[in-house]
């Protein structure tokens, strides 16, 4: 019996499943792990390619090179047409995508005795918000990749359905349940019915009462926290000495992931060091023009998605930005976290309300939230989903893991 893969290809982390007829386990990707940082790292001193956890450490080390996260979000985007620089040569956004999705099957190849040529894909709800073209883009192209990487039969199934099916394995009766999948790049639910003799039919689509999602999740909350927390140090928020406010585009950009690397070019450093006569403090542009030019924005984004890890269950901490400036620091607590994501939050609550609204359901009769992904670890996202759902019971579900189990339980009853 030929082995099959189920991938999680996540936005921030990623997982794989392999198995033979309907057994089947997570394989360890890094270090005995099993899930690894969506993350690619072409480090130019050394002339190699290293993905995951590593990746992250050799940038963070100091070697030179080009760094990329959230490949996930390229999908659906104008930029996965285009090349970007990685260390003096155009590259395709789409080669990357590649490269790394090959990395993830040589990786599970290793605890195979044949070739996986098989596999189901998570994919979300939605990889683009109000563009059913794009959308259907992004599907069509990560399965062409699927493809080009080796896969020969690739299938998808929905992030929020699989977890389901993970949860559905613990249940000893029928249940109505939302799972909330929210990850790196979307917030995800499905409102299912869920029970132990349901558990393994290939088709649930009967099962299915309603799908929802938007492109909207733990990313976009680094966003809003840099600009709360890190951005204001640099200038954001000032205004010049005849009372006009700096202008705002450097801190998105420079909040933005995908967009820091384009803020290092000589026409944007050049661009930023004209934004001088805005600034009625010159220290807050000199800052700003010492990360750009020192090439720090990569720097700020991983202290900021620490902070937010630190803080969401509770608690402070201080941001440590003395390589910018001798001595700076911000204070980073629940109650920023709240005031900087509230807006974001809000959509997703209501994305989840509308899950229950498609299936011309109340909130009060689904019997349980399943939540899963890794932005689940946010209290306040948390606490806002479950007051809108009250009388729901709240079940923490493996926030890194949990999809790709899922994707591995439904591979199993397709394949076999």
């Amino acid at each position: 019996m030929t082995p099959y893969a189920a991938i999680d290809f996540g936005t921030s982390n990623s997982a794989v499943c392999t198995g033979f007829d309907t057994h089947c386990s997570l394989v360890p990707l890094e270090a005995g792990r099993d899930t690894m940082p969506t993350a690619v790292f072409y480090n130019a001193d050394e002339r190699t390619t290293v993905f995951g956890r590593q990746a992250i450490g050799e940038y963070q080390a100091g070697f030179d090179g080009r760094l990329l996260r959230s490949l996930k979000s390229l999908l659906g985007s104008e930029l996965l047409s285009e090349t970007t620089l990685v260390n003096g040569r155009p590259l395709a956004y789409r080669e990357i995508i590649a490269g790394f999705l090959h990395h993830l099957r040589e990786t599970a190849q290793t605890h195979c005795d044949h070739a996986l040529d098989r596999v189901v894909l998570g994919r979300p709800v939605r990889f683009v918000d109000e563009h059913p073209e794009r959308d259907r883009l992004a599907a069509t192209t990560l399965a062409d990749i699927a493809r080009d990487v080796g896969f020969e039969d690739v299938h998808f199934q929905y992030e929020p359905i699989a977890a389901a099916l993970d949860y559905e394995v613990t249940l000893d009766r029928e249940a109505l349940v939302l799972v909330a999948d929210i990850g790196g790049g979307t917030s995800d639910f499905s409102l299912i019915r869920l029970g132990p003799r349901r558990t393994g039919r290939v088709d649930r689509s009967a099962d299915v009462l309603a799908n929802c999602g938007v492109h909207i999740a733990g990313t976009d909350f680094d966003q809003q926290l840099s600009l709360a927390a890190a951005m204001p140090a640099l200038g954001l928020g000032t205004f010049s000495p005849g009372g006009k406010p700096v202008p705002s585009h450097v801190y998105f950009e420079l909040a933005t992931w995908h967009r820091i690397n384009f803020l290092y070019t000589p026409r944007a450093l050049a661009e930023a060091e004209t934004l001088r006569p805005f600034f009625a403090e010159p220290a807050l542009h000199d800052r700003l023009m010492s990360v750009l030019r020192g090439r720090e924005g990569h720097r700020i984004a991983g202290l900021i998605e620490d902070a937010k890890v630190a803080v969401a269950d509770g608690g402070t901490m201080a941001l440590d930005l003395s390589f910018i400036d001798t001595a700076l620091r911000v204070a980073v607590d629940d109650a920023l976290l709240h005031r900087a994501i509230g807006a974001p939050v809000e959509r997703i609550v209501a994305a989840a309300l509308q899950t229950a609204a498609d299936a011309g359901l109340s909130p009060g009769a689904v019997d349980a939230i399943y939540f899963t992904g890794g932005s689940t670890g946010v209290r306040f996202l948390r606490e806002a989903i479950a007051t809108a759902f009250a009388g729901s019971v709240p079940v923490m579900g493996d926030k890194f893991a949990s999809v790709a189990r899922g994707l591995g339980v439904y591979a199993g009853a397709l394949f076999a």
